[in-house]
């Protein structure tokens, strides 16, 4: 089974009924598609409130593919705002707690920057999260090319599988060390994560110092139908060996995630529409 998903909820204007209200916007996106990628979770660990409040607006069925926190992932600079690592990690759990409990967590992604390279090191890092995560669902997703690399590839597959993480399946630019190759592989016969990032190289290549500018490029791209079609080939591959494929369009710095995701969708001959029950056609427009 494909399911199709978007990067956040509150972005993606073709999915928002025009009688709306912001606070309406997760409501909206789960009548379309039956996950969501949450990132606000990668800035900071959220107090229970919140994810209760995203459960109880979402229907049955629908899940939260959780972003670690970035300290989790190497991603924070400067002093982590907590005592320990360990006290870190527990509150995470915490935070995602409710999510287990409603049948709301497909998985954790820990998405790793482009500098954590494949070293023995690295290595005991992943085994240290997945010690202090255990138990919960982890989708593990490289971002430098190392792990790919011809004498590493089979190795980091084989560890990824004996770890029992997920694997995060990527198509993004081709730019060098700093991003991977589409590999599609599964690690676990019963999930497998599948990131859409665009292939916007220029834009991936930008200084990311300038943050706001980053962002606005980094993910600037729409996908053709050729282009949908080759990941969809790549998606049935990955079906043959994961009972669930789940697919994440990430590439909204132009809004086209949205549209792409439906365009995917019909090639896959995939009911159009999420738990909610609402459709959205190839032009925007919505059926009740």
């Amino acid at each position: 089974m494909i399911k199709v998903g978007l990067t956040g909820w509150g972005d993606h204007p073709d999915v928002y009924s025009p009688t709306s209200k912001k606070t309406e916007k997760l409501q909206d996106y789960s009548g379309h598609f039956p996950v969501v990628e949450l990132d606000s979770t990668f800035y900071a660990i959220q107090p229970e409130r919140n994810i209760r409040k995203w459960i109880g607006e979402t229907p049955d069925g629908f899940g939260f593919i959780t972003k670690a926190y970035q300290g989790m992932t190497g991603h924070h600079r400067g002093r982590l705002p907590y005592e320990s690592e360990e006290e870190m990690f527990d509150l995470f759990r915490l935070s995602i707690g409710p999510m287990i409990e409603a049948g709301k967590l497909p998985m954790v992604l820990a998405q790793y920057p482009p500098w954590f390279d494949c070293t023995k090191e690295n290595v005991g890092t992943l085994r240290r999260l997945r010690a202090l995560l255990e138990g919960i669902d982890v989708a593990v997703e490289f971002r430098h090319q190392s792990w790919y690399s011809e004498k590493y590839r089979e190795g980091t597959l084989q560890f990824l599988r004996e770890q029992n993480f997920i694997h995060s399946v990527c198509d993004e630019p081709q730019a060098g060390e700093g991003s991977i190759p589409f590999i599609p592989v599964a690690t676990r016969k019963d999930k497998t994560l599948v990131r859409l990032h665009g292939r916007n190289t220029a834009g991936w290549k930008a200084d990311g110092r300038d943050d706001k500018k980053w962002r606005e490029v980094r993910y600037l791209y729409d996908y053709n139908d050729d282009e949908l079609a080759g990941i969809l080939d790549g998606v049935r591959k990955i079906e043959e060996q994961s009972d669930q494929v789940y697919v994440i369009f990430n590439n909204n710095s132009g809004g086209h995630a949205a549209e792409n995701a439906k365009r995917f969708m019909k090639l896959a001959g995939i009911d159009p529409q999420g738990p909610g029950g609402r459709q959205l056609d190839l032009f925007g427009k919505e059926e009740w």
